[in-house]
């Protein structure tokens, strides 16, 4: 476990150095003058590593005087790297370091149906910041020790080190989470993430960023659900927004179940109160008593239906897609968490 907390490294081999010697001088001292007790034996090895000068407790023969001074000379360089040990861990803050760490980990290892965030550059900053509109609890992999620290001291979950490494997918609870963003520059790394991901985690949703467009069926034969490039997205948005700038703007300003002032958002036909899972669609847009209006909806086949009809038949895994203000989808949400049964 030692290898997991390096700042613990130097403070146990400082401590198991000064314990070796201790027990080393009180054994010398009992086997070369019998008359020593095992008490004074200890207090004559603690009085001679640290140079107080004491008296000693009985007249020492000429082999133990030899025995002393070879104590007094090998025991310097491990005290002095001791008191250095100690001093570094209590004084400079590293027990805190080590606290917070395993802090950390304890409260990574509660969570379940949480993202992981791989990176923190560019566009992990957006998806963090996206995520977080959407109360979506977050662990961040990042690599560089100043991004850590403003993170940490903001409250967010990050762990400090290579995403590509399976111990960090690990610490970040990947085995509980629900889905995982790789967003690394380079698309070797995503590809090794998204490999070491899907391993871990057969069913969990992965999404990678690529840079290149040969990457994008390498990431997805590895093992991801959607591969996101951020500069063929960025100049077909800007390309829209020449041809068709209204219908662009109005669907920038359609936030997913977010801060905006209208919101979209999925509702699997599971969560609805059992008022509202009827047969039609229809029947449920009659007990619709919030404001929301249907848009579409996915079946259980992967089919979508847009725009669908009042008669349109329902099943119990499809999901709906709603459409609202941000009062509206919050009074859904509420109508919904209210009737669900409590465990």
């Amino acid at each position: 476990m030692l290898y997991k907390f390096k700042a613990f490294t130097r403070f146990y081999l400082s401590l198991v150095l000064l314990l070796t010697v201790v027990i080393i001088g009180s054994i010398g001292y009992k086997c070369i003058d019998p008359e020593f007790s095992w008490i004074e034996a200890f207090y004559m090895t603690v009085i001679t590593i640290s140079t107080v000068g004491f008296r000693e407790v009985h007249d020492l023969s000429p082999g133990g005087m030899i025995f002393t001074s070879f104590l007094i000379i090998s025991s310097i360089g491990t005290v002095a790297y001791s008191i250095s040990a100690l001093t570094t861990y209590f004084v400079d803050g590293e027990y805190r370091n080590t606290f917070k760490a395993a802090r950390l980990k304890k409260e990574i290892g509660k969570l379940k149906n949480h993202v992981i965030v791989c990176g923190y550059g560019r566009v992990g900053e957006m998806a963090v910041s996206e995520l977080n509109d959407h109360d979506t609890t977050v662990v961040i992999i990042e690599n560089d020790e100043s991004r850590c620290d403003l993170l940490r001291q903001n409250g967010v979950l990050v762990i400090k080190g290579d995403a590509t490494r399976d111990e960090n997918l690990e610490k970040a609870g990947i085995t509980t989470a629900k889905s995982l963003i790789s967003t690394l520059p380079v698309d070797s790394e995503n590809l090794y993430v998204i490999l070491s991901a899907r391993e871990k985690n057969s069913e969990m949703l992965l999404i990678s960023r690529a840079s290149q467009m040969n990457s994008v069926h390498k990431l997805r034969v590895a093992g991801a659900d959607n591969v996101i490039m951020p500069d063929k997205v960025g100049g077909a948005h800007m390309a829209s927004l020449v041809a068709m700038p209204d219908v662009v703007e109005f669907l920038d300003h359609i936030s997913i179940q977010g801060s905006d002032s209208i919101n979209l958002e999925e509702i699997c036909m599971e969560q609805l109160p059992k008022n509202m899972k009827k047969s039609k669609l229809g029947e449920i847009i009659e007990h619709n008593r919030v404001g929301v209006n249907v848009v579409g909806l996915k079946r259980s086949n992967g089919e979508y239906e847009i725009n669908p009809g009042a008669e349109t038949e329902l099943d119990g895994a499809c999901k709906l897609f709603v459409l609202g203000t941000s009062e509206q989808i919050r009074a859904l949400n509420r109508m919904i968490k209210h009737a669900q049964p409590q465990p």
